[in-house]
């Protein structure tokens, strides 16, 4: 095993690896990005070099201790297909939303589960922006919205954000 500082592997508008900056923002480890851009070349995760690195062709893939983890969900968006994505995304976002924000009546606190950040608020944000890009109306999702607001305040939140990554277009940059 080879100690240094934790490398992450991610494409700036990826919701998963959004959720990791957020989670090593709030730990406060210092790490490396070297971005995988998704859609030039083809997508860069399919190259030789990044498969060796995660076979599942994917990102977030994170480095620490010569250990690599990896998730994603870009998959699903593809194998519905591009005429798909927007209905898709809605529907899916919606359902989720309809059932969080009746859970959320009962967790919430100044987060989605008390006052303390939790897993949850790290799964939110990115969510909310998804819901965001897919033109989802969050009109009827009050508590949702409410904790989306709150937790983009804080400086974890803020600077893991997509617009601020080294990777971030510069017409999307904030």
């Amino acid at each position: 095993m080879q100690a240094g500082k934790p490398i992450l592997y991610s494409y700036f508008r990826s919701s998963c690896s959004w959720r990791v900056r957020i989670a090593l923002a709030l730990k406060s480890i210092d790490y490396e990005t070297i971005p995988i851009n998704l859609i030039k070349d083809g997508g860069q995760q399919f190259s030789e070099e990044f498969q060796a690195l995660n076979p599942m062709k994917q990102v977030p893939a994170l480095k620490i201790d010569g250990i690599t983890i990896g998730q994603s969900n870009l998959s699903v968006l593809k194998q519905v297909g591009q005429e798909n994505q927007l209905t898709w995304a809605q529907k899916a976002i919606t359902s989720g939303f309809n059932a969080l924000e009746q859970i959320l009546q009962s967790t919430a606190g100044r987060y989605c589960v008390g006052d303390e950040v939790s897993m949850a608020d790290l799964c939110l944000v990115p969510q909310v922006a998804n819901a965001e890009r897919f033109k989802v109306d969050l009109t009827p999702y009050p508590t949702i919205s409410r904790i989306n607001k709150t937790l983009l305040t804080l400086e974890a939140f803020q600077v893991s954000h997509p617009c601020r990554q080294p990777d971030t277009p510069p017409e999307l940059r904030a």
